[in-house]
């Protein structure tokens, strides 16, 4: 049955972010034929823009549904996502000014650009870009799963009629105005996320008898499911691994890449870096709400249905509506970043360096805006093939693969002692060893139980295949280097990863928006 009070006012703020996308293109006006502008808005966003952005493009589906479906059926796991996006700033303020710096320096729209120009190697470049592109699928697929969750939750349609809107809103957004429009939208979705959490977190816990009888009741509900809201010993190695490897590859990702090099300059990546926990105080919030669907005795058809299940239990169906746009808007701008993304990728280091090496800007951005939509197709793959009962499956899968690229990328920042061919042979290892624990656990889980004579030891896939990465890398380094095998030229030098500004030196504008 339709609720017909939530369906129209998800309309009416859904059509209105629908017409922001489309006006974007006329925001901050450049050329977009250019895949500068279409895909990185002409590096011109500032402080404020890039953290509505970077926001938008972290916090997503994947908090508002994914998180609390974990949180409510298997309890304190899904509290790893907050300690995560802690742990991963500091990291933000070091390691990308140096990225940025010697991307606005080259030109490098990708990280696949940088690698090339680190190391000299077309094959690990295409290594790059094709684990950057396989591991956006999945992630955009959990957006979609998203949308998909709140339509069904209105009562709109069934089978895989919601999923089938969604996936045609997503599209038809993209395609017109590249990264302007995620960028413009963000600032509303975030506003309407900030709104919805405030009303969550101060009438729902009044209405359940506060934290307290919230926090018993769940504990009861948990250990039903063979869950549980305190960690145990055994579960500290898996839940310590997860927030550590998503830390680590969470803007490995090439919309996280994106994001980071449409900023103006260092200084705004860095203050950023500052400002962005804010959005972890409110994902500890988020994460919250699948313990308050425990204790509000919801019984959604999936875990995935939580959150959804409970707004339309404790808000009248005008507000449901209202946060329902919330979680939909949050999904399709990250979605939206990740898709252009994947077709920079795809444009800039495969097509342009293997098919059109003379490819005009016109043609590069006709290629981008077409391989977006295959993208998004190929997500759609991902749900109708792997098992989505646990969404947030999805987006760790995506963080086994992405997480090899960490050698080459992020290593690649600081020292050229890597062989190229030693990291070729590495990520391939990592990848082999990391998809090979996700078919072990038939993709229903990210922690594999690796088994050391009489002691087992649980953690997340993408660590275990990532220390076959690093130890082949380095061993075969030592192999090839003393064997002197030849290396690519390293078209960077030392003090391109300190520049800010334009390649003549000047310094780029901080103070726009």
């Amino acid at each position: 049955m339709v609720n017909w009070s939530a369906l129209s006012v998800f309309i009416v703020f859904f059509a209105l972010v629908t017409v922001m996308g489309f006006y974007a293109s006329r925001w901050r006006k450049g050329d977009l034929n250019h895949i500068e502008e279409w895909g990185l808005g002409g590096r011109r966003f500032g402080t404020v823009i890039t953290w509505f952005l970077l926001g938008g493009d972290l916090y997503t589906a994947y908090t508002f549904i994914a998180v609390p479906a974990l949180m409510f059926g298997s309890g304190f796991l899904g509290f790893y996502a907050v300690p995560y996006t802690i742990i991963i700033y500091p990291f933000v303020f070091l390691v990308f000014p140096r990225l940025w710096s010697v991307a606005k320096k080259h030109g490098y729209v990708t990280a696949s650009d940088f690698v090339k120009g680190r190391y000299g190697s077309s094959w690990l470049a295409l290594a790059i870009a094709l684990t950057g592109i396989l591991a956006t699928m999945p992630y955009i697929a959990l957006q979609l799963v998203g949308m998909q969750t709140v339509i069904s939750a209105m009562g709109v349609g069934g089978g895989d009629i919601p999923l089938i809107i969604a996936f045609i809103i997503l599209a038809v957004y993209t395609y017109t105005s590249g990264l302007r429009a995620p960028a413009m939208i963000a600032v509303v979705k975030d506003l309407m996320i900030y709104i919805t959490i405030i009303a969550v977190i101060i009438v729902i816990p009044a209405k359940l008898g506060g934290f307290g009888h919230i926090f018993q009741v769940a504990g009861t509900e948990l250990t039903k499911k063979h869950g549980a809201l305190i960690i145990s010993p055994k579960a500290f190695s898996a839940y310590s691994t997860l927030a550590l490897g998503s830390a680590m590859a969470l803007f490995l990702y090439p919309h996280s890449v994106t994001g980071f090099l449409s900023s103006s300059s260092r200084n705004v990546i860095k203050r950023n870096a500052a400002l962005l926990p804010a959005y972890s105080l409110v994902l500890g919030f988020i994460a919250l709400l699948g313990i308050m669907a425990l204790a509000a005795g919801v019984h959604p058809k999936t875990n995935n249905g939580a959150v959804p299940a409970l707004l339309l239990a404790e808000f009248p169906g005008w507000f449901a509506g209202f946060a329902f746009a919330a979680i939909a808007i949050g999904a399709l701008v990250p979605a939206a970043i990740m898709s252009i993304a994947a077709s920079n990728l795809f444009t800039r280091n495969i097509y342009k360096e293997y098919f059109n090496k003379n490819a005009t800007h016109k043609q590069e951005t006709s290629v981008a805006k077409l391989v977006s939509l295959f993208v998004k197709v190929g997500a759609l793959l991902f749900i109708l093939v792997l098992p989505t009962s646990y969404a947030i499956n999805l987006q760790l899968l995506g963080g086994i693969w992405i997480l090899q690229t960490f050698p080459a990328v992020i290593l690649g920042l600081y020292t050229r002692r890597f062989h190229s061919l030693a990291l070729l042979l590495g990520w391939a290892a990592g990848m082999i060893a990391g998809t090979g624990m996700a078919i072990a656990n038939h993709f229903k889980g990210s922690i594999y139980a690796l088994h050391i004579g009489g002691t087992t030891i649980s953690a997340y896939a993408a660590i275990y295949a990532l220390i076959v990465n690093i130890v082949v890398a380095v061993v075969l380094s030592l192999v090839f280097n003393a064997a002197g095998v030849g290396v690519g030229a390293d078209k960077t030098s030392h003090q391109d990863y300190d520049h800010d500004g334009d390649a003549e030196g000047k310094v780029a504008p901080v103070t726009n928006i």
